[in-house]
């Protein structure tokens, strides 16, 4: 592809090499786009008698031709692809959703010399509307060839994205504390009401029991038959691993304790189970304040109904230093 100044005249079907202001600043035509015969009208009205433009060459493919192929394999779900100026198509959530990111895929399309993608991060809990993706060509065009590959590779190992909806969540939350379970309920309530809010949640199941192994036994079947989303267990203690009493009362209830500690500060005492496919969720000291921490780290992923591995949440460390 090369670039030369020509005749407006000589510009119809070329492409623009660079954005064209009128006096004032306010933007008249954008860099990449495909003039027309009523844009070459414009230009002459403006005064113009050259532009700078270029043209696709054999086995070259348009910028905007390109993003909106490789936005067509790399997303799945909840999303709608919308084009935007200066070959760049942007991925926007549909409804509220989790934003859910393959990152070693990303890094290797990223690594091809003809487009990058930059997307939420992974988890990331996303508003109907908002953007999720950007996906950008190098100017004006690629090669056919480079894009075939970056094709093939999204078609066989994707998608990069996906945009998991967040749809009716009903979550459960538990109240502990070895005295009075209405103690932790008085000094937690408030906080976790602000941090479920974040995510336009309510808890739909509340109780409250003493921090002994029976107690909690009893209220998390209780919480699991009504078949949450999930289940949060607020807790006044600091329980050294799952053979204390919560990690108890999990295990006395039938549940898979999958992990254990989180590489995340705030939050590293984190403890999560299954009951069946219920995550349960123990995070202790993390709703003493509603700054950040690994609740809201997770919470995205299991209000969208995805199950939460260990090895996930082991990849948290990257970025898991909140405070």
């Amino acid at each position: 592809m090369k670039a030369q100044t020509v005749d407006i005249r000589e510009s119809m079907g070329r492409i623009l090499c660079c954005t064209i202001f009128r006096p004032g600043g306010k933007k008249l035509l954008a860099k990449g786009h495909v003039l027309s015969e009523e844009d070459i009208k414009l230009l002459a009205l403006e005064g113009m008698e050259q532009v700078w433009v270029t043209e696709l060459e054999d086995g070259e493919v348009g910028e905007d031709d390109a993003v909106m192929q490789v936005s067509r394999e790399l997303g799945c779900g909840c999303l709608e692809i919308r084009l935007a100026a200066g070959g760049r198509a942007n991925l926007v959530a549909t409804v509220d959703c989790c934003v859910l990111v393959d990152d070693e895929l990303l890094k290797q399309i990223n690594c091809t010399a003809s487009v990058v993608i930059s997307t939420m991060l992974n988890f990331s809990y996303a508003k109907a509307g908002q953007r999720i993706c950007t996906v950008k060509s190098a100017p004006f065009a690629i090669a056919q060839a480079q894009l075939e590959a970056v094709i093939s590779i999204l078609k066989e190992r994707g998608p990069i994205l996906q945009a998991r909806p967040i749809r009716n969540p009903a979550l459960g939350v538990l109240y502990t504390d070895p005295i009075s379970g209405e103690r932790a309920r008085q000094l937690f309530e408030n906080i976790m009401r602000q941090r479920l809010e974040r995510f336009s949640v309510t808890p739909s199941y509340v109780l409250a029991a003493v921090e002994d192994e029976g107690s909690v036994a009893r209220a998390l079947n209780h919480l699991a038959r009504a078949k949450p989303t999930g289940i949060l267990i607020a807790s006044t203690t600091a329980p050294a691993g799952p053979e204390d009493t919560i990690g108890r009362g999990m295990a006395k209830i039938g549940c898979h304790l999958e992990r254990f500690l989180a590489p995340v500060e705030p939050g590293n005492l984190f403890l999560l189970g299954y009951r069946e496919d219920i995550p349960i969720i123990s995070a202790p000291g993390c709703f003493r304040s509603a700054k950040p921490n690994v609740v809201d780290m997770v919470l995205p992923p299991v209000l969208a109904r995805y199950r939460v591995s260990g090895w996930e949440i082991a990849c948290l460390g990257h970025g898991g230093l909140l405070a």
